[in-house]
């Protein structure tokens, strides 16, 4: 069935309670979890923030460039940033050519933020469509993208990313009054909750209706470098040679265990980047100088990274080895969630809660990662997400109580 203009919905529509549609899921965990106290010591599966270890050289870097701190930043990022960004990009993918640091990257303060104001960046680059201006996002999705669409005055419409779909959104089932008022689309390689990756023939069938249609493409590849077998390709690898209409968004948070430094970058469409600056030039928050620096040492060093897909390697071993093919588990391609299914165990939320209470581990309800079709259909009821963030041995007790208590 095609996913016309109807496939999207309010705030509170669908099967949601009115006015849920619309908040954090941690705030909806939090909430849910509130009325229990939980047997055992807590474990914490909930919140996908980096555990392992910060890299030596921040420090370092830190206290070289402190003075830095006194200095306001350019919108557009240092011209070290923007070189070393350029050059892992071109060592990482295959590009068609080298990113140009000087009109093809831009700093951000961490990715969230800049796809917020990408979107709205978005609604007024593309111009006026052949309808309500539109913005598409898989569902489940992150909730980064429909607080930016939101913002940009745009309809949000929700494309279900299921077990039937490979994760990923379904392109074929896009209808051309759709895509004729869409303004842009965001896509997530590795997918978050699913660790779903899109292939290169994917990417480039979305490029192509990227350029049929008008729209920009904005790629959420944060956790490209979270992987424990094939290295996830990027959308700017099938973006031709100017990267039209082609945007992808990069963060040291999982790459580099630095959450809390807040830095990323833009990288892409020149044309659309020159207004997306113009915009963060005056409403986007600038990224201090000091920690510029410490990105151009982590985008110049490989170990850290190695090290970081290691420790990850051994925690998905021992899911491997522990969930087996429980609860529709598989290996993702990416990223560092797991993704379970405890339809048939009482649903997402009475599983959440049962965790919590009888087992101590906290994990989040799919449902309240996504939102419901028209239809009622919610893309994440009856899944859990599981980040494996911890350390390995808290890792392996909190997989090995999840058995216990739902088997």
């Amino acid at each position: 069935m095609a996913i016309t203009a109807s496939s999207g919905v309010a705030q509170g529509a669908g099967s949601a309670p009115a006015g849920q549609a619309e908040r954090s899921p941690f705030i909806r965990t939090t909430e849910l979890l509130a009325p229990y106290q939980p047997a055992k010591p807590l474990i914490t599966l909930s919140l996908g923030e980096p555990q392992h270890p910060v890299p030596d050289f921040v420090g370092p870097v830190l206290a070289k460039h402190i003075a830095d701190f006194g200095r306001y930043p350019l919108a557009r990022g240092i011209e070290p940033f923007r070189r070393a960004a350029s050059n892992w990009l071109s060592n990482r993918f295959h590009l068609p050519r080298p990113i140009d640091p000087e009109s093809e990257i831009l700093v951000l303060s961490g990715s969230r933020e800049g796809l917020v104001f990408a979107a709205i960046a978005a609604a007024r680059y593309v111009g006026p469509r052949k309808g309500k201006p539109a913005i598409l996002m898989p569902n489940p999705f992150y909730p980064a993208y429909g607080a930016g669409t939101r913002a940009a005055g745009c309809e949000l419409i929700y494309l279900p990313t299921t077990v039937a779909n490979g994760f990923l959104p379904d392109l074929d089932t896009l209808d051309e009054a759709t895509l004729a008022r869409t303004v842009a689309f965001f896509i997530a390689s590795p997918a978050n909750p699913q660790g779903a990756v899109a292939t290169r023939d994917y990417f480039t069938r979305l490029k192509q209706l990227a350029d049929q249609y008008g729209f920009m493409i904005l790629s959420d590849e944060c956790y490209s470098e979270i992987y424990t077998r094939q290295a996830p390709g990027s959308a700017l690898e099938c973006a031709g040679p100017d990267f039209t209409n082609v945007v992808a968004f990069q963060s040291l948070s999982k790459r580099s265990n630095l959450p809390g430094m807040r830095v990323g970058f833009a990288a892409g469409d020149k044309r659309f980047l020159a207004a997306y600056h113009e915009l963060r030039n005056v409403a986007a928050p600038q990224v201090p100088v000091p920690l510029q620096h410490v990105a151009v040492a982590a985008y110049s060093d490989e170990a850290h990274v190695e090290e970081n897909r290691r420790l990850y390697r051994i925690k998905f071993d021992l899911a491997d080895q522990i969930l087996g093919n429980r609860y529709g588990y598989v290996r993702p391609a990416g990223g560092f969630c797991v993704w379970l299914d405890v339809s048939a165990l009482g649903g997402d939320e009475a599983v959440a809660v049962k965790l919590y209470r009888d087992a101590g581990v906290r994990v989040i309800p799919g449902s309240y990662l996504s939102r419901p079709q028209n239809d009622g259909f919610n893309p994440g009821a009856g899944y859990i997400r599981l980040a494996l963030v911890s350390d390995s041995e808290s890792t392996a007790e909190a997989l090995h109580r999840l058995v216990n208590i739902l088997d």
